[in-house]
């Protein structure tokens, strides 16, 4: 019962004291601070009406299910409506009970309004008071900081962060001139982010939050700059597709990532059409452990699959995103199936056992310099035979649709790795039939936080106090977020019909030594602090990456971020050659493996040694 809760009891008792104090200053100002004998009786009287009324309008319109340390807007507009009712039900009242009237109206129309100044004030009050602004005293303690950003986002954590012991905003910064010298909760816009170095030295602050979480990557990049050449510490608050979904609320600061500095657009998805694609089936993912194909089970999980089979050769990469889901998704049903993409026995028992709908496959060795030199062979048979395996034996059992996990590296391929992903390529398109299962291929390039890629590099190199090393000055590459990438894929295999291959907006590509220098900077240090060391391109190494090839053409879709390739497709013929390959008894050597990637891939141009 709410009536065992003390601090409800003490709500109760300040409010009827509330309605005697507001019913005796009504009297009060009707009669010049004097009342008359007889109306002071009548006053007196008339409690008895008056405070059991208008308590029980309080208890229906629900004033003590609130909390007074956050009272607010809601909480005003249920005082509101509670007196009003009391208001109107008092006088009805005593006309029914024949109750000797004679109060006088300014009485009535006083008492209402004073009483709602009493309690709305008092909560109010109150909440200011353990906000510690009781008087107008700004807290004194936490550290100094500067907000960049003077927007929605920026006013929701000047907000939050009055409650905060760790932190003291002491003012905003924003470009619109329009803004400054104005306020927000108390706390002034001081001025464009370009003056930001001579503010953080005048006020002695060695941290600034970064409450941009809408702007363009640019701008984003513009304040870290700016924070960099002032020497203080970036923060930044949670990006806009979180604050959206309510992943997150903007009080939760962090540092800021590479991710925020290569924003792109969030992803449309059409996410009835993924819903009907994917709800209430049995689904599986090669590759599982892995970066995509652990993202890819993550968004697959969101359309709640009657059955997700996790198929991985890493032992505990599968008992990691086990763990996971246990945790995140107890409720969805998995598979954990250890097996080699290449083992024709242990796929068509899994198949058999859990037949699936909907394959996509993640499985495949990616490392360009690991497999260019004595593993190239393996390569082959893995990116290529293995995808020809999981394929037949989707194929076998009457699953509707494969999707293959490609690479802009199979574009005019320069090493194994690339060509190999090529011929993958060239394996499902061979073996689209009419009317069979629908083989979708989807090339992207690299994904921000991938095992093998250069971020994680870069870091390690950063912590040892540097040089980074960067193959070459002018080297770049199209990166997007392992999260974009697998909606991106999801989206395709919605799209796909058989046989096409799919080409991700990979936006504007990035040169690798500003990637090294924003790692630098979102590391604390300044430029000059760490060198960066060009060691050359490594075997195999495009200098800038392609999305399509020289013979290549693209068809627009429906979907802003999606293209369909026309490539060139291989027939049966062609698969039995390349499978009598494949089947090779004994291990070929490096260099015997590239001479015949030239002979079976004519775009695949291997480097001069």
């Amino acid at each position: 019962m709410p009536f065992r809760n003390p601090r409800t009891l003490l709500a109760i008792f300040h409010d009827i004291a509330a309605i005697l104090v507001a019913w005796y200053a009504a009297y009060s100002l009707r009669f010049n601070l004097d009342i008359p004998g007889f109306y002071f009786r009548q006053m007196i009287g008339s409690f008895v009406i008056i405070v059991p009324i208008q308590t029980m309008t309080f208890w229906v319109f629900g004033l003590y299910r609130g909390i007074w340390k956050y009272a607010s807007i809601p909480d005003l507009k249920k005082i509101v409506l509670a007196v009003s009712a009391g208001a109107v039900f008092i006088p009805a009242l005593m006309i029914m009970m024949r109750y000797p009237l004679g109060i006088p109206r300014s009485v009535l129309i006083l008492y209402p309004i004073l009483l709602m100044l009493i309690m709305g004030g008092d909560r109010l009050l109150y909440r200011a008071w353990k906000e510690k602004h009781l008087h107008g005293l700004s807290k004194l303690g936490g550290k100094p900081v500067l907000v960049l950003g003077a927007g929605d986002a920026a006013a929701s954590l000047v907000k939050s962060l009055e409650r905060s012991t760790e932190w003291r905003v002491i003012g905003l910064l924003d470009n619109d001139p329009r803004k400054h010298s104005r306020m927000i909760h108390g706390i002034q816009v001081i001025g464009p982010l370009s003056d930001l170095g001579a503010i953080a030295k005048r006020t002695e602050v060695d941290n600034a939050i970064i409450a941009m979480p809408s702007a363009s990557h640019s701008e984003r990049r513009n304040a870290l700059e700016l924070c960099s050449d002032a020497g203080i510490k970036a923060l930044t608050v949670p990006s806009f597709d979180d604050l959206i979904a309510g992943k997150l609320t903007i009080s939760q600061i962090r540092r800021v990532e590479l991710d925020d500095l290569l924003g792109r657009d969030p992803v449309q998805l059409d996410e009835g059409g993924i819903s009907e694609l994917l709800s209430g089936r049995t689904v599986m993912v090669t590759g599982a452990g892995g970066s995509i194909g652990s993202e890819l089970c993550r968004q697959i999980a969101k359309f709640r699959p009657k059955k997700l089979i996790l198929f991985d050769l890493s032992e505990y990469a599968l008992y990691n995103i086990e763990q996971e889901f246990s945790k995140s998704f107890p409720e969805i049903p998995i598979v954990r199936a250890v097996g080699d993409v290449k083992n024709t026995a242990r796929l068509r028992q899994i198949f058999g056992l859990n037949p699936p709908e909907i394959v996509f496959h993640a499985a495949a060795y990616k490392h360009v310099p690991l497999m260019e030199d004595e593993n190239a062979w393996e390569a082959i048979r893995n990116n290529v035979y293995g995808t020809y395996v999981v394929a037949r034996a989707a194929q076998e059992s009457g699953v509707k649709k494969f999707v293959l996990v490609s690479t802009d590296k199979a574009v005019n391929p320069t090493n194994v790795m690339g060509a190999s992903k090529r011929l993958a390529e060239l394996v499902c398109q061979s073996l689209q039939q009419e009317g069979g299962t629908r083989f979708i291929m989807v090339r992207f390039g690299n994904v921000l936080g991938s095992t093998g890629s250069v971020i994680p590099k870069f870091k390690a190199q950063i912590e040892k106090g540097g040089p980074v090393t960067v193959t070459h000055p002018e080297i770049t590459r199209y990166f997007m977020s392992i999260p974009e990438a697998a909606q991106l894929v999801l989206q395709a295999g919605l799209m796909g019909q058989g046989g096409e291959i799919f080409v991700l907006d990979m936006g504007e590509p990035v040169k690798i030594a500003e990637l090294a220098r924003d790692l630098i900077r979102l590391s604390g240090f300044n430029d000059g602090d760490i060198d960066i060391v060009y060691t050359g391109l490594r075997p195999g190494e495009k200098l800038y990456e392609e999305l399509l090839a020289n013979d290549e053409q693209t068809l627009q879709t429906p979907h802003p971020k999606l293209r369909i390739a026309r490539a060139r497709r291989e027939d049966e013929v062609w698969l039995s050659n390349l499978l009598a390959w494949l089947s090779a008894s004994e291990t070929m050597d490096d260099e015997n493996v590239r001479q015949e990637l030239v002979r079976r891939v004519p775009e695949y141009q291997p480097p001069k040694r």
